[in-house]
C-alpha cells in the first residue's frame, strides 16, 4: 500500500515537508521527530523504505518462567521494546509445567546462534539447580543476564529488587496501622528471592512487633506460587489468628483474599492483605492491592544495558544490582480495629465471627 504523506504527517502531528524528509533519509529532522514518522508509518499499516529499516544487530533469548503471572509478560515487554530499540530481535521461550524446559530452550537458542541470553527468574534463583549450566554458557562465550534471583560464582551481571527491603516495608506499613501479629506467605524456601524475603520478615517483626522465634515460626507459611498456594496457606494464618498477611507475590494476595471471604471475613475490615509485585491490573481488584512495586522498567532495561555492553565486548560489572522496591497503598489494607487489636504477636489469638448460615429453602 503506497504511503500518504497527509496520512503520515497527521497521524504524527507533523508537516509534509517533514514526512518527506524523514522518507528520504534527509539531515535537518530531530530524532523525536524522526521517530515519530516511522511510528506513524508502523501504525498506519505502511512499509517503511528500505533505507530506513534497521538492520538486525542478532538475536537474543529471553527465557521466562511462565506468562499467568502478570509480572512476567510485564518483564517480557520492556526487556522486548529494550532490546529492539538496541537494534536486537527478541527471542521469547515461555516455559510450562510439564513443557519445554529452561535447558531445552537454551539448545534451541544456541542452534540459533543468539548473541546472548536473558534469564528471568530462572534456576539460577533455586539454590537446589546445577548452576554450571550457565558457567558453560560463559565459556562458550555467551553473554547471559540473569534478573531476581542471585548465584555466586556465576561471571555475569545479575539485576534483582531487594526483597528483604520489600518485606521490611510491607511488614512496617501494617505495624504503622496497629497490626501485631502479622503472617508471611511465600513461595519455596529453595530459592533465593523467598530466603531474602523470609530474612526481612524476621528482621521486621523482631524489631518492629516484638515477635519471638516461636511467633516467626508460626506466622510463616511457605506454599506453591499463585492463587490456590496463597488460599492454602492464607487459611492456616487466619486460624492462628493474624490480622495482616504479607504475601510473595499478588496471584498469592488474590488467593489470601479468597480465603478471608470464605471465612466470611472483609478484607482489609477483618484482615489485611499486602501483594508483591504490583503487576497490571492489580489497581483494579476488589479491593485495589496494597503492593510493593517491583520498579519492572528500571530493572529490565539495566538488564538489557548490561547484556548489550557485554555483547560489544564491553564487560558489565559481575556483581548484583539490586532495585529499591515502593510500597503502593491501596484498598486491601486497613488500621486494626481496637476490639481485635494484640499487643504481641504471642499473645491471645482473635475470636472470629463464624460465617453466616446458608439459607435453605423449606
Amino acid at each position: 500500500m503506497r504511503a500518504r504523506l497527509s496520512d503520515i504527517a497527521q497521524q504524527a502531528e507533523v508537516s509534509e515537508a517533514t514526512v518527506s524528509r524523514v522518507l528520504n533519509d534527509r539531515p535537518g529532522v530531530a530524532p523525536e521527530t524522526r521517530q515519530a514518522v516511522l511510528t506513524a508509518l508502523d501504525v498506519l499499516g505502511y512499509e517503511r523504505p528500505a533505507r530506513l529499516r534497521k538492520r538486525s544487530a542478532g538475536l537474543v533469548g529471553l527465557v521466562v518462567p511462565e506468562l499467568d503471572n502478570p509480572i512476567f509478560p510485564a518483564f517480557a515487554q520492556v526487556i522486548e521494546s529494550t532490546l529492539a530499540q538496541s537494534g536486537f530481535t527478541p527471542v521469547l521461550c515461555t516455559q510450562t509445567p510439564g513443557g519445554v524446559t529452561e535447558d531445552e530452550y537454551v539448545e534451541m537458542l544456541l542452534d540459533r546462534q543468539v548473541s546472548g541470553i536473558v534469564f528471568v527468574s530462572g534456576l539460577h534463583a533455586d539454590t537446589a539447580a546445577n548452576h554450571d549450566r550457565y558457567r558453560a554458557l560463559i565459556a562458550r562465550p555467551l553473554p547471559i543476564v540473569m534478573i531476581n534471583g542471585y548465584a555466586p560464582g556465576i561471571a555475569a551481571p545479575f539485576v534483582s529488587c531487594d526483597d528483604g527491603e520489600a518485606t521490611e516495608l510491607a511488614v512496617a506499613h501494617l505495624v504503622a496501622l496497629g497490626h501485631r501479629r502479622i503472617g508471611l506467605i511465600t513461595g519455596p524456601d529453595r530459592f533465593v528471592p523467598v530466603q531474602r524475603r523470609v530474612a526481612g520478615f524476621r528482621a521486621a517483626m523482631t524489631r518492629l512487633a516484638g515477635a519471638t522465634e516461636a511467633d516467626l515460626t508460626e506466622l510463616a507459611e511457605l506454599s506453591l506460587f499463585g492463587v490456590e498456594g496463597g488460599e492454602a496457606a492464607a487459611g492456616r494464618l487466619i486460624e492462628r489468628g493474624v490480622t495482616g498477611i504479607v504475601c510473595g507475590s499478588d496471584l498469592m494476595a488474590l488467593g489470601a483474599i479468597r480465603a478471608a471471604r470464605q471465612r466470611g471475613m472483609s478484607v482489609p475490615g477483618d484482615l489485611s492483605v499486602v501483594g508483591y509485585d504490583d503487576s497490571p491490573l492489580m489497581a483494579f481488584t476488589d479491593p485495589p492491592l496494597t503492593t510493593m512495586r517491583q520498579p519492572v522498567t528500571a530493572m529490565a532495561v539495566a538488564a538489557v544495558r548490561a547484556l548489550v555492553d557485554e555483547i560489544n565486548g564491553h564487560a558489565a560489572p559481575h556483581s548484583e544490582y539490586l532495585f529499591r522496591p515502593e510500597l503502593v497503598v491501596r484498598g486491601s489494607t486497613a488500621v486494626v480495629r481496637p476490639a481485635e487489636a494484640t499487643p504481641a504477636p504471642g499473645g491471645p489469638k482473635r475470636q472470629r465471627p463464624a460465617p453466616p448460615a446458608l439459607a435453605v429453602p423449606a
